[in-house]
C-alpha cells in the first residue's frame, strides 16, 4: 500500500513542492506574454513573441520532466506519486496550449485579434495566476484547505466564461465574417484558446482529487 504505514516513519521529499511552483511561474510568465502579444499586429512582433514563448515552453518542458525523473528516484513522495505526475504534466499542458496559439498567430498572421481573443488571453492569464498561487498551498493544505478549494472554484468559474466567450465568438464569426480563410484561422487560434483555458481548470480537478484525499 503506496504512502500508508511507512510514511508514518519516513521523512518525504520536499523537492516536488519548489519544481511545482518553478513550472507554475512558467506558466505565468508565458501568459503574461501571450496577453501582450495579443496588443501587436506586425508579422515581425508576432514572430517576436511567439519566440518568448517558445521558449518559456521549452522551460516547461525541462521542468516537467524533471519531476518525472525525481518521481522515479524518490522512495517516498508528499502526495501520490501519480497526483504529482498528473499537476505537472496537465501545466505542462496549459503552456503548451499558449504556445501552440502564440505559433498560429506568428504562422498565420490573422487580422488584428479581436477583443474576444483578448479576452479569452486575459482569462488564461487569470487561471495561471491562481494555478501559481494554488502552488503556494501544496505543502500546507492539509490543516486548512478553504484557500486551495477557492482557487479551485475560481478555476472552474473562468472556464465556464471562457466557453460563453468562446460561444458568442464564434456565433458572431461566422455571421459577420466573409473572407473564408480568415475564418479558418482565427477559429482555430480561438479554438486553442478555449481548450487551454480546459487544460488549466483540469489542474484544479486535478487538486480537488488531492483535498479529497489528504485533508
Amino acid at each position: 500500500m503506496k504512502n500508508s504505514f511507512f510514511s508514518r516513519f519516513t521523512p518525504k521529499e520536499p523537492k516536488f513542492f519548489p519544481l511545482l511552483k518553478q513550472l507554475s511561474e512558467v506558466l505565468v510568465s508565458s501568459s503574461a506574454v501571450l496577453v501582450e502579444s495579443m496588443q501587436h499586429d506586425k508579422p515581425e512582433e508576432r514572430s517576436s513573441y511567439y519566440k518568448k514563448i517558445k521558449d518559456l515552453e521549452r522551460e516547461g518542458d525541462r521542468l516537467a520532466h524533471l519531476i518525472f525523473d525525481e518521481l522515479g528516484t524518490t522512495f517516498i513522495t508528499p502526495f501520490d506519486r501519480e497526483d504529482i505526475q498528473a499537476l505537472a504534466s496537465h501545466m505542462d499542458d496549459v503552456i503548451d496550449g499558449i504556445n501552440s496559439c502564440a505559433k498560429r498567430i506568428a504562422i498565420y498572421n490573422p487580422r488584428p485579434i479581436g477583443d474576444s481573443g483578448k479576452e479569452l488571453s486575459l482569462l488564461v492569464q487569470k487561471e495561471a495566476d491562481y494555478i501559481c498561487k494554488a502552488m503556494d498551498e501544496l505543502d500546507t493544505f492539509r490543516k486548512n484547505p478553504a484557500t486551495l478549494r477557492e482557487y479551485c472554484s475560481k478555476l472552474h468559474d473562468i472556464e465556464n466564461q471562457a466557453d460563453d466567450v468562446y460561444e458568442l465568438f464564434i456565433t458572431k464569426l461566422f455571421e459577420e465574417e466573409k473572407d473564408c480563410i480568415e475564418i479558418i484561422k482565427i477559429k482555430e487560434i480561438m479554438q486553442i484558446l478555449e481548450k487551454t483555458t480546459d487544460s488549466a481548470e483540469y489542474v484544479g480537478k486535478i487538486l480537488r482529487t488531492l483535498i479529497v484525499k489528504y485533508a
